[in-house]
Parts: structure tokens; sequence; C-alpha cells
């Protein structure tokens, strides 16, 4: 673990965009860059964006694709609009996705980025001992076409989704705007670790009724049994006419 993390740092300190993000106390995921360096989407949605980690590489990645980010929580949102005040090509919307326009409650994690709409499961604080709910907040959710014009989101978009639990809610409020989308970058788990949430298999069974198959797995968590908690999953478009 510790030399991960060091080899991590030492991506960040030889890059300009992970050095601007460690000034502001915003680690870039560059675990994700071998994933998504291939891609050449038009435009980039960071649902779940917490501070701007996953912007960070996107910008860098796909400098002409516009980016556009939802994060419903007022601290983390905040950084993220510090972070990129020079970058014309970056907006933040302070929501959730969903599937219904409403106000819901978030589950506030110790650690912000595992806050979810979901109460957070005994497993979770299990795997993730810092992660206990340390109390709630009520934030806006709405579909993806009540918080973004089409035209805002040129074909075909990247959509990147890191929700703790919430994927296929957040993927039923997108679903109006997936003829858009070329590809979607998603974290699953296979265990419970939200409670009530869907894991990897119904996600992938959605997706794949929608024109979305399955390309790879990535930074695959598994515990000491190695049977497999969390993961990346890389969908891409097969099918040119999606089920809506």
């Amino acid at each position: 673990m510790i030399a991960r993390r060091l080899v991590k740092l030492l991506r960040l300190l030889a890059s300009p965009a992970g050095r601007r993000g460690l000034r502001h106390g915003v680690a870039m995921t560059v675990e994700h860059e071998a994933v998504l360096a291939g891609l050449a989407p038009a435009s980039v949605l960071d649902v779940g964006a917490n501070k701007g980690q996953f912007a960070l590489l996107a910008r860098r990645l796909y400098p002409q694709a516009p980016l556009v980010a939802f994060e419903p929580l007022p601290g983390p949102a905040a950084r993220f609009r510090r972070l990129f005040a020079n970058d014309p090509k970056a907006r933040m919307i302070e929501a959730a996705v969903g599937p219904l326009e409403a106000v819901l409650t978030m589950h506030v994690s110790a650690r912000e980025d595992s806050s979810s709409l979901l109460p957070i499961g005994a497993r979770q604080v299990e795997v993730f001992p810092t992660t206990a709910e340390t109390g709630t907040r009520p934030v806006r959710v709405a579909p993806l076409d009540r918080l973004l014009p089409a035209e805002a989101m040129p074909a075909p978009a990247l959509l990147k989704m890191d929700v703790q639990g919430f994927e296929l809610d957040a993927l039923r409020g997108c679903e109006s705007r997936l003829p858009a989308v070329g590809w979607i970058y998603v974290e699953c788990s296979y265990v419970e670790l939200y409670e009530g949430q869907a894991l990897a298999a119904e996600v992938e069974a959605w997706l794949a009724e929608r024109g979305f198959a399955l390309s790879g797995r990535f930074n695959l968590l598994s515990d000491p049994a190695g049977n497999p908690i969390q993961a990346d999953l890389l969908f891409v478009r097969s099918e040119p006419d999606p089920i809506i």
C-alpha cells in the first residue's frame, strides 16, 4: 500500500496537472490513465466529481473536450471551482444526477468522497474503516436533461460515474441522453457496501439492454480470500440505436 502511494505521488509530481492538483489538495486519479488514454470523447460528464480528482485527468487527456462536473456537496464543489477557476472548458453543477427531480438525503462520510445517497452499510465501514457516516444533509437531485442542455454535451461523450452505490439510479437519470454517450466508466460493487445498492451484474445488464457492452474491468479490489469487492468498469457503445 505504501509503495503504491509513493508511485502515485511520483507520477503526480511528474505532471503539471498533478502538481497543480496537489497545490489545491487534490490528487489526480492517474490510476485511470492507461484505461482512458485511447479514447477520443468530444465531451466529458463527471458524475460524482467530488473535488476534481478525475476531472484533472480528463482535462489533461482531452484538452479540447468540454467537461461538466456534477457534485451535490457544497464543500467539494467549491474546491472544484477553485481548482478549475482559470479553465473555461470545465464547469461545475452542484447537484446529483438521478431519475427524478427531488431533494434527497446525502449520508456524509468521514471521507467525503465516500458519501452516498444510500445509507452507508456495515460492509463499507469494515472494508474502508475511515468511511463511517458523520451526518446527513439535503441535496438537490435531478435527471441529466434537467441539469444540462443537449448542446452542452457534444457526442460522443464520455460519461464517468462514481456515486457510491447510486450507480443504477444515476444511470436512469441519464437515460434520455445515452444516445450521445460513447463510453461509460463507472465504479461498481460486487458486494453490498451501501444499503439497497445495485451490484455490478445488475448495472451491466441494464446497460446491455441500452446498447453498451462491457469492455473491461480495472482497479479491482478484492478481499483477503480473493473475492471481488469493487472495480471500475468501462462500457462501450455496441449498438447504434440503443433501447430507450
